[in-house]
């Protein structure tokens, strides 16, 4: 796969090392003399240049590249370069930082972009998701599908504790994706059961009733 990054800063360099160590080719792309750090990655492709000005872009040959990655920390540039990347050069896939949560709003495919990445807001996840126990805590937004993965750690007094798989109905559009157990990842079947502790990876769809999975998950399935 081949990938241009713009914005050659500490965001920008981890996501090249992480795709160059599966072997994918990366060209980096940074405006600021001071960002060529060329020996922190060495095996990526470097470009001294304005990744939202035409020249650029077709100098990294953006037309042949399977993914754009606009990471720098303006999120007017980095509106600007999915939006060229996309209706100029047909970019398959575009991924946009967003830096000010407050700017989230217009990170859509009108200005061209594929996937959102609100550090910030991921962030905030992590550390709901590290100290909550029974609470749902949305890790990611799809921002085209609009699904999200939501987490939730099932305190020892679960009502959910105990009680089978299939014996839960889920609400439309909800999915339990994998159970966390001891570190482990558990591909759930209707024949696992539950256990207080148990972190729950669940899929929801744009139309899920979370109030409803809320209900469920804090009052247990429904007697029959």
């Amino acid at each position: 796969m081949r990938v241009v990054i713009a914005g050659a800063g500490s965001v920008g360099r981890s996501i090249a090392r992480e795709l160059l160590l599966h072997e994918h080719e990366v060209t980096l792309v940074d405006r600021q003399p001071s960002a060529m750090r060329i020996a922190q990655v060495a095996e990526a492709d470097w470009l001294l240049a304005d990744a939202c000005e035409l020249p650029t872009l077709r100098q990294v040959r953006a037309d042949e590249c399977d993914v754009m990655v606009a990471a720098t920390g303006d999120d007017k540039a980095n509106l600007v370069i999915s939006l060229l990347a996309k209706t100029e050069f047909g970019v398959p896939r575009t991924v946009a930082r967003v830096n000010n949560p407050k700017n989230e709003w217009m990170f859509d495919g009108a200005w061209g972009v594929d996937v959102a990445v609100s550090t910030p807001r991921i962030m905030t996840a992590m550390v709901e998701e590290a100290v909550a126990v029974g609470d749902l805590v949305r890790i990611f937004t799809f921002h085209q599908s609009k699904a999200d993965i939501l987490e939730l750690t099932l305190p020892e007094d679960s009502p959910l504790a105990g009680v089978r798989v299939g014996q839960i109905s889920w609400p439309a559009d909800t999915v339990l994706a994998a159970i966390v157990r001891d570190a482990r990842p558990i591909a759930p079947s209707a024949d696992d059961t539950l256990e207080g502790r148990d972190e729950l990876l669940i899929v929801t769809g744009r139309d899920a009733d979370e109030a409803a999975l809320e209900h469920l998950l804090t009052r247990g399935p429904a007697s029959s």
